[in-house]
């Protein structure tokens, strides 16, 4: 199989792995997950360990129907507590530091008229990713696993009917290299926010959010100085434009549900199941060349 088609095919193993999971039970043995996919247990493990950056047996407790329910209870972080301590900056691996600056609200009216957004599809650790940006950064970022690539891309196009889009992946690359964690240092990841300020306030509550940690709609609701508005922080949460960078996948009912995701909650799933893996790694062995995700992620 191809380097460029390697992330793609584990996310897809993955996917199905969590279902399998569902199904089976959290004590399901490897040979009973393996024999479920129709993979040899050697080889189902070798994938699986490769994506997971553990065995599927300490990967388990995250894909059960309630470890969404386990990590609001042991791991939730009320965002002012996150803020006052710095604790979004203690995650190891995939606690990512950004960059970011918003379009003004004169802009955001124009939409995107005299803008130029590059556009690219690239592998990633959850699937095919269309990456937007503009010269001042990333400004959007897609799965199509579930929901279909026409139907993402047709989706971040909308969002802005008057801008020029110019597929051009390898302008993209270096900073999608970078936010999906296959540089380590380097500059912050930049990106470009696309919004009306109430969204962008939600967004930015969302990125206090550390790695292996959640939240709930009306925590949010409340870091932001709108206690009531819950309903309309989980419809900006939804229209988050920057999805994993922006961390929509990190934020839960109060009673542990999943809630929704723009993109498809399997991949909700696989993130939230994924981030928790590695922030829950002791210390070293999330960096070890033999647990580390590869390299796998070239424009399609």
């Amino acid at each position: 199989m191809q380097d460029d088609e390697q992330s793609s095919y584990h996310y897809q193993v993955m996917a199905r792995a969590i279902e399998q999971v569902d199904g089976l039970g959290q004590h399901a043995s490897l040979e009973d997950l393996a024999r479920a996919m129709d993979m040899s247990p050697a080889h189902f493990q070798r994938v699986f360990s490769k994506w997971a950056g553990v065995s599927p047996k300490r990967f388990q407790q995250y894909l059960t129907l309630g470890y969404a329910k386990s990590l609001l209870k042991e791991r939730f972080s009320t965002l002012e507590t996150a803020q006052a301590t710095g604790l979004s900056g203690t995650g190891r691996l995939h606690d990512l530091f950004l960059r970011w600056e918003a379009m003004s609200p004169g802009d955001y009216a124009k939409g995107g008229r005299g803008l130029v957004v590059y556009w690219g599809w690239f592998d990633s650790p959850f699937g095919p990713a269309l990456v937007t940006g503009t010269e001042r950064g990333i400004c959007g970022i897609a799965f199509g696993a579930e929901t279909g690539e026409e139907a993402a891309f047709q989706d971040l196009v909308s969002r802005w009917p008057n801008a020029e889009f110019v597929e051009d992946p390898i302008a993209l690359r270096p900073w999608v290299q970078q936010a999906f964690g296959l540089h380590a240092g380097g500059d912050p990841v930049p990106i470009y926010l696309m919004g009306a300020p109430f969204q962008i306030k939600v967004w930015e509550a969302l990125m206090r959010i550390p790695s292996g940690y959640v939240t709930s709609y009306s925590e949010i609701a409340d870091s932001i100085g709108h206690p009531n508005a819950h309903r309309a922080v989980g419809t900006a949460v939804g229209r988050n434009p920057i999805s994993f960078l922006i961390p929509c996948h990190r934020a839960l009912r109060k009673s542990g549900g999943l809630g929704g995701y723009h993109w498809g909650l399997p991949v909700k799933r696989a993130i939230l199941a994924w981030e928790s893996a590695r922030t829950n790694l002791p210390s070293g062995e999330a960096h070890s060349s033999g647990n580390q995700p590869k390299g796998d992620l070239f424009s399609s």
